[in-house]
């Protein structure tokens, strides 16, 4: 059994769920499933997928477990006890061979947004651990463990680097449960305060570590369909955030509709009221440029605020960003499959996206083309014209 806690996912996703149950519980979505290698061939594994999924849905949080949820300040005790009550339901998942059958599997979600929302970092998880032991049964594990303790001794002993911190967010691309507890174990002994937490609930439990994370992509695309109207979707996302947790989780996320869009929307009351933004597409430099220089614009002081930076990072990409904004602003640095999975064999480049939210489409219009998902082309011309957002020369909407 891969995944045998509830609380083994990442702290988003019950930050999110807390707003769902609290104000969008009669939600309804669709999420979707892609490998963005080529040529990975995970059919043979949809049996031995579909019998975790079934272990995952058998599970419930314990009340120890339900505890530890409970002693955080930005938990809501109803929150608390409907998780009591909660179980995951398979009937909501169709895992199947792709159409076209090169290999690709379909993996589709669809329900009620309250009932599957914590589907998609175990799922993920499921996928890419199958899929491994399957394809490197007898990995030795010598490699990985060299690479982590080189990028542990750049980190800790580089001069001028003792103030640069990172979090482990690896949880949904990582080569195994045991090899990401083993690495964020490393990481925290070998790094000490040079670790700030983990994105993964379970791990920031077992190993006293903080637990990190607000919210994610799927939350501000479903108020495209939850919102008052298109254009105004991405503020009335970010008013829902502020009116449940009031200055706490206070990081926005910034690429849905690209850095322009968000900017436009994030005006001086957003500079004030959240602590910070994270980047999660495009340039992480020029990014950083533009959103200090919006501060500034916005009389707010950006030494008082945090940017994250979380987008395919590794140690040295780490470094350098620290590098060239230190002492310019607060920095947190989120790093995820170079740390869970660099043991040798090339991680598997997978994703779970919503695509649709109360029977419409949803899209995601990123800094970086490749991370787009919608199927239906037309939505996403719509959006881009709403947003006036410039269509790039090539795109992925399937």
């Amino acid at each position: 059994m891969i995944v045998t806690s509830l609380l083994d996912t990442d702290l988003y996703k019950f930050s999110m769920m807390q707003v769902v149950l609290h104000q969008y519980p009669a939600a309804q979505v669709e999420y979707k499933f892609k490998c963005r290698n080529p040529g990975i061939d995970l059919v043979p594994y949809i049996d031995e997928i579909r019998a975790e999924l079934a272990a995952l849905c058998s599970l419930r949080f314990g009340e120890d477990e339900l505890n530890y949820l409970r002693s955080w300040r930005f938990i809501k005790s109803d929150f608390v006890d409907f998780l009591g009550l909660f179980q995951l339901n398979a009937k909501y998942v169709h895992i199947a061979p792709a159409a076209a059958g090169n290999g690709e599997i379909e993996i589709r979600i669809n329900g009620p947004w309250l009932h599957t929302i914590l589907f998609e970092v175990p799922l993920l998880a499921i996928v890419n651990e199958v899929y491994f032991r399957n394809t490197q049964p007898a990995l030795d594990l010598g490699e990985g463990r060299r690479r982590l303790h080189e990028k542990i001794a750049l980190l800790r002993d580089s001069a001028g680097y003792q103030e640069c911190r990172i979090a482990d967010y690896g949880t949904r691309r990582r080569f195994s449960g045991a090899w990401h507890e083993e690495v964020v174990t490393a990481l925290r002994d070998g790094l000490g305060p040079q670790l700030t937490g983990t994105s993964n609930v379970w791990l920031a439990r077992k190993l006293e570590l903080r637990p990190l994370g607000t919210l994610a992509h799927e939350y501000l695309q479903a108020h495209q369909a939850l919102g008052p109207r298109l254009r105004d979707s991405q503020v009335a996302a970010l008013e829902a955030w502020a009116k449940e947790y009031r200055g706490d989780l206070g990081i926005a996320l910034s690429d849905v509709y690209g850095l322009s869009a968000f900017l436009r929307d994030f005006d001086m009351y957003f500079c004030k009221l959240f602590d910070g933004t994270r980047h999660d597409s495009g340039d992480p430099f020029d990014w950083g440029e533009r959103v200090l220089a919006h501060y500034a614009a916005n009389r707010v002081d950006p030494r008082s605020k945090v940017l994250v930076f979380s987008d395919g990072l590794n140690i040295p990409k780490v470094m350098q960003l620290y590098a060239h904004f230190r002492d310019r602003c607060q920095l947190a640095f989120g790093v995820g499959t170079n740390l869970t999975n660099d043991v040798g064999p090339t991680p598997l480049n997978i994703v779970i996206k919503m695509i649709r939210c109360n029977g419409q489409p949803v899209a995601k219009l990123s800094d970086s083309p490749g991370k787009n998902m919608c199927e239906d082309s037309a939505y996403v011309t719509y959006l881009r014209q709403v947003f006036q957002i410039p269509a790039p020369l090539e795109e992925d909407t399937h």
